[in-house]
């Protein structure tokens, strides 16, 4: 049976009643050590998390049931968070119910799938698909697809081989990530990939094998493009007049805050440097923190330089509408979601040429890419901009349209949800034709469709109609 015979039956199934039952998706998303909920800037809780919630809570609009399971690291937290209608956080006890590190997360893992399977079996939800984030999920999702044959789907967030290329002493978990890594591209069922450097990255350095699709991270724009600067300056109180230098993110080496603070130090201009992030008391981040506050002192850049503090995301988008200008100095970011935030209020981006930040920020267009840990470099891009306030206006205008055509929230939930659709459909029409007594032609036809790597969304909309039909005994074909 030809690809097209193949197409002729979905149209012709477009006629079948609109009311016809549909059974309503849910899909598990799992994030072990990003608690979704969580609020951002504290320890342990940055882009993935945001990724996770938000992808939740865009699914829940499209009509998804959606279940987003993390760990618990205090014993005050709700085992259950309901965040909007059809989309809740599920914190899991596995390991001590305290802050770990994800170094330290690798030995939980059992402890954390069971607590799932058992979680399952109480409330009697069946999942149809599991999305995992990082590979420390990842390998939760293939423990759980092995036990129950669920489609999984995975986002990498970072790549091992990628953030240990250059350190000399890598930790031994390093070579445990690794061999988990590479398993999650090969077994899983696809790999989502949040920009084209990623899918790259997981070629050459993991495996050759596995099904990579780039979707990018979305966001809610609508949220971070809603305040003009004028409105966003007032708010924070900040002058008209003064050049504002943004820095978004948390305090970690990786982050290259120290390369951003040396340029600062060497600006002919006059400017305020928002470095915007908290840190735990206890945590790794404050030591970081601390180090840079003592560069800034040292360079004296003191009276210049603004240490925020935890934003709340509720704010958040004043900060990034009141700058001239987002630094993104990141030694290696996989996607880069301050970025695309900070465009979204039309504040034009300087970042490093590493990662996702290669295609996020266009180059000459959106803002400027230069190379990392190059502060001569990163200096010289902050000057031009700070020098032509004309071309740093038609920067972020035009990166305020790059996003919203490109990295909107409900945009990307759709790919992704027609992503979940092909897969979930594909392993329940399996059963359905176990099930049903259906000619050898209409098998045939049904299987042809499987297999093809062009269906359209209303395609796969119009096969489920049929699969609903043969579930609610409104279309039996049988053999004679």
């Amino acid at each position: 049976m030809n690809t097209l015979s193949s197409l002729n039956l979905v149209k012709s199934l477009e006629n079948l009643n609109p009311e016809t039952p549909n059974s309503q998706a849910t899909y598990a998303l799992i994030s072990v050590h990003g608690d979704p909920t969580a609020e951002i800037g504290k320890e342990g809780a940055g882009g993935q998390n945001v990724y996770v919630r938000e992808l939740g809570l865009a699914l829940a609009k499209r009509g998804c049931q959606v279940d987003m399971f993390t760990r618990r690291e205090h014993p005050n937290q709700e085992e259950i968070v309901e965040l909007a209608p059809g989309c809740r956080t599920i914190r899991l006890t596995a390991g001590p119910v305290e802050f770990v590190t994800r170094n330290s997360l690798f030995e939980y893992l059992p402890e954390f799938v069971e607590a799932w399977l058992n979680f399952q079996q109480q409330t009697g939800r069946n999942y149809t698909l599991i999305h995992t984030n990082y590979w420390l999920s990842g390998w939760v999702g293939l423990e759980l697809k092995s036990r129950l044959g669920l489609p999984q789907v995975h986002t990498y967030h970072s790549i091992g081989a990628v953030k240990y290329r250059n350190v000399e002493n890598p930790p031994q978990i390093a070579a445990i990530r690794h061999c988990v890594e590479r398993a999650i591209l090969e077994q899983a069922d696809c790999v989502i990939s949040t920009s084209p450097q990623e899918a790259e990255d997981l070629r050459q350095l993991i495996s050759q094998h596995g099904r990579i699709k780039v979707i990018p991270c979305g966001i809610n724009t609508e949220h971070f493009g809603s305040l003009s600067k004028q409105v966003a300056r007032q708010k924070l109180g900040i002058t008209p007049d003064a050049q504002i230098i943004l820095y978004v993110g948390r305090f970690d080496p990786r982050k290259g805050v120290e390369t951003l603070v040396k340029a600062c130090a060497n600006l002919p201009d006059s400017f305020q440097l928002y470095l915007v992030g908290g840190s735990r008391e206890d945590g790794a981040d404050l030591q970081e923190q601390l180090r840079i506050q003592a560069l800034v002192n040292k360079l004296g850049l003191k009276a210049v330089t603004v240490f925020t503090g935890r934003i709340s995301q509720a704010l958040l988008p004043a900060y990034y509408a009141a700058g001239d200008i987002c630094v993104v100095p990141s030694y290696y970011e996989p996607f880069g979601l301050v970025a695309i935030e900070a465009m979204a209020a039309g504040t034009p981006v300087i970042a490093s040429n590493v990662g996702g930040l290669q295609h996020t920020v266009v180059h000459g267009e959106t803002g400027l890419l230069v190379p990392p840990r190059d502060f001569q470099a990163l200096q010289s891009a902050i000057h031009k901009l700070l020098e032509k306030p004309i071309l740093r206006e038609n920067y972020g205008n035009v990166a305020q349209n790059w996003v919203q055509s490109r990295f909107s929230t409900s945009g990307v939930a759709a790919q992704i949800d027609e992503l979940y659709q092909s897969l979930t459909l594909s392993t329940f029409v399996q059963e359905i034709i176990q099930r049903q007594k259906l000619t050898p032609e209409l098998e045939k036809q049904i299987q042809n469709l499987l297999k093809s790597k062009v269906l359209k969304s209303s395609e796969i909309k119009a096969l489920e109609k049929l699969i609903d039909s043969f579930s609610n005994g409104i279309v039996q074909w049988a053999t004679s």
